[in-house]
């Protein structure tokens, strides 16, 4: 069992190769989060936010503890159990909850403590009268900022206020040709148990169906927030098929409609829509007495919607994401405002359950010619990575892999435009882009579902969202720098199990000795943390590699 260094750094190095590696894996996964995942040693990191995380999921000290003390091969340094425990130990001696007489109040366990954060000039404004010496009233509209200003003195409130139940509205699930599976069923039960908080889940592992689930629980009128309008069709088609809603019940507020009803549909984008310094589709949060919100894709969720979701603590609210992880670093913002991480599934559970499809990582290197060499040394910092990432030798490969895979529906996945448009016309398959209307885009989605289509170009608009089931084999040629949760929803859209048990094949195709190759490192980390391990090619042996 012991494949595991635990160092006083709060650093677990995971010998990877090693046999008890994935139940390892597995017993961290709660609290500890992947840093760097090169061959042989992946190397985790012990956090606050972590640990609180897992407190709030229903792990306790003990069983970190004894996961720590179980797979290390050394004895665990005795300054990080008691760290662990003290830290874990933070969570809910601040409590938020509601007072007969007062209203919202903050009580704790632990009087030093009120004692410390009242001092605090950031609590001061939040806070009202003082109650008793435990006790002390939390203005009404401050439920949101308090949790985010406690959260950053390192003292995290558990909330036990409660909600309100918004306006009514029937929900039921229609489970007559189909059912929640365990895993969906657990996360819907978690999430309703405690109140507000994410449900974390692999791409292809049905999330709609957690938010229609969490749905019928709340038999309420439900916002939700998703990233495009096409995921918001997605979304209305899946709930009418799978719900007693009717198609009248369920309105779109996107660019293009702006439909209020019972269940609303809003993207990310019109509600982030400035004019004149404001927001004004910001008021569709105040536009109904919602019961519930769902927050699609959580850890994209935009600033100014964080901003009003603070004044929204008395509503349920449920995030849904395939990975937690936030490049902005806003993490904590998540936990303190939509709510604790209340389920998490390792993707190879999953997988391993036959809910997702195997997949195959393969990351292919491509040499830069010596000219090209030369023109990268010279390079602008802020133009290397666009230079390296688009390099024509990309081309030739991505046509290889593509004939490669003839017969097998493959997505061609990029963040340059010119790029991508060059490789459409080398391929002969169709480019969709930020501009490529709505309605192109269901039409060339509906395609490749069909069949009709076997290939398409797809820019980052293609990232999150969209139900591509037959997709079984993903060629990434260049992607946002080194960004971890686009590699996650890259890899997502060929999981959907294959109806022939197929296993998906993803390509990250990345130019050698550049900035490319150290943002793809990073970019792999959120996968290697959930088992997925990249075999390296050369791009000039990948016929000979790929044929074996």
């Amino acid at each position: 069992m012991s494949c595991l260094i635990v160092q006083s750094d709060k650093t677990l190095l995971l010998e990877v190769d090693h046999e008890g590696a994935e139940a390892c894996r597995r017993a961290i996964a709660p609290f500890a989060e992947l840093e760097r995942a090169p061959e042989h040693i992946h190397t985790y990191r012990v956090t606050p936010l972590g640990l609180w995380n897992a407190r709030a999921a229903g792990h306790d000290a003990e069983q970190v503890v004894d996961a720590l003390v179980t797979y290390s091969r050394y004895p665990v340094p005795h300054s990080l159990l008691v760290d662990v425990a003290e830290t874990m130990d933070r969570y809910g001696r601040l409590t938020l909850s509601r007072d007969p007489a007062h209203g919202l109040v903050l009580r704790t366990t632990d009087r030093p403590v009120l004692e410390e954060v009242l001092r605090a000039k950031r609590i001061m404004p939040l806070v009202g009268a003082r109650i008793d010496e435990d006790t002390v009233v939390v203005h009404p509209s401050e439920r949101g900022q308090i949790k985010q200003a406690l959260l950053k003195l390192g003292w995290p409130a558990e909330d036990l206020a409660g909600y309100i139940d918004g306006e009514a509205h029937p929900i039921a699930l229609r489970e007559d040709d189909w059912a929640l599976r365990p895993y969906q069923r657990q996360a819907v039960e978690g999430f309703w148990h405690g109140g507000s908080g994410v449900v974390v889940l692999p791409c292809g592992a049905g999330k709609t169906l957690v938010g229609a689930g969490a749905m019928a629980r709340a038999e309420a009128t439900t916002l939700i927030l998703v990233t495009n309008t096409v995921s918001a069709r997605q979304w209305k088609s899946e709930l009418v098929r799978r719900t007693s809603l009717t198609e009248d019940e369920i309105g779109e507020y996107s660019g293009t409609k702006k439909e209020i009803r019972p269940v609303t549909i809003a993207t990310y984008q019109v509600l982030t829509t400035k004019r004149k310094g404001v927001y004004p589709h910001l008021e569709l949060f105040d536009s109904r007495d919602w019961g519930l919100i769902v927050y699609d894709e959580v850890h994209l969720l935009p600033a100014p919607v964080f901003k009003f979701t603070a004044d929204l603590q008395a509503r349920r609210r449920l995030g849904l994401t395939a990975t937690l992880v936030r490049e902005d670093g806003r993490e904590s913002d998540v936990f303190s405002l939509i709510g604790p991480k209340r389920f998490d599934a390792p993707w190879k559970e999953i997988e391993a359950q036959g809910y997702i499809a195997p997949a195959d990582c393969v990351e292919v290197r491509v040499s830069l010619t010596d000219s090209e060499r030369l023109a990268y040394a010279t390079a602008e910092p802020e133009e290397k990575y666009r230079f390296c990432a688009t390099t024509p030798s990309k081309l030739a490969v991505t046509e290889s892999l593509v004939r490669r895979h003839s017969g097998d529906q493959t997505l061609v996945i990029g963040q340059y435009i010119d790029q991508l448009d060059e490789l459409g016309e080398r391929l002969g398959a169709p480019v969709i882009k930020g501009e490529t209307s709505n309605t192109q885009r269901e039409k060339l989605f509906d395609a490749f579902r069909s069949g009709e289509l076997s290939v398409l170009v797809v820019s980052k608009v293609a990232n999150f969202s969209i139900d591509l089931p037959e997709a079984t084999v993903a060629i990434q040629v260049s992607g946002t720098f080194g960004s971890r949760q686009e590699e996650a929803q890259r890899l997502g859209r060929v999981l959907r199990p294959k109806a022939d048990g197929h296993e998906a094949r993803f390509y990250s195709v990345v130019a050698r000795d550049t900035v490319d190759q150290d943002f793809a490192a990073h970019r792999q980390r959120f996968l290697a943390e959930q088992g997925y391990a990249y075999r390296i090619v050369d791009a000039t042996d990948l016929p000979e590699e790929e044929a074996a």
